[in-house]
């Protein structure tokens, strides 16, 4: 459990990054940081749970397409994550498109990766 707090963490960081740097995402919550949070939680949710199993039954066909399709489950995680948030706590991030996605999933990434190491240590 406390890995997951941690890692929920990590992810409200990374997220409050991503939307302050994307104009193409917006935090939809008063205060933004409730909005940005459940949006964290549950992609943290999606990401311990499912996100592995697809990844994986989706293997052959991500290195067929050069990756491409890990692009596409990153994005469908991310509209999922955000649908789920602003239907159950009416508060989230609001994606715009596809492009939005993707640079949030980079940018996600990147901010988790950092801040991670630097709690860990």
């Amino acid at each position: 459990m406390k890995h997951f707090i941690s890692r929920w963490l990590v992810l409200t960081i990374a997220a409050g990054i991503m939307v302050a740097l994307l104009p193409g995402m917006r935090a939809i919550g008063d205060p933004p940081i409730l909005g940005i949070g459940a949006f964290a939680l549950f992609l943290a949710l999606i990401n311990a749970s499912i996100k592995p199993i697809v990844h994986i039954i989706a293997l052959p066909l991500s290195v067929l397409s050069f990756g491409l399709i890990a692009l596409i489950i990153n994005w469908l995680f991310m509209r999922l994550a955000s649908w789920l948030a602003l239907s159950m706590f009416d508060v989230g991030v609001a994606i715009d498109g596809f492009v939005w996605s993707v640079l949030g999933s980079l940018i996600m990434t990147i901010v988790s990766g950092i801040v991670g190491a630097v709690l860990e240590d």
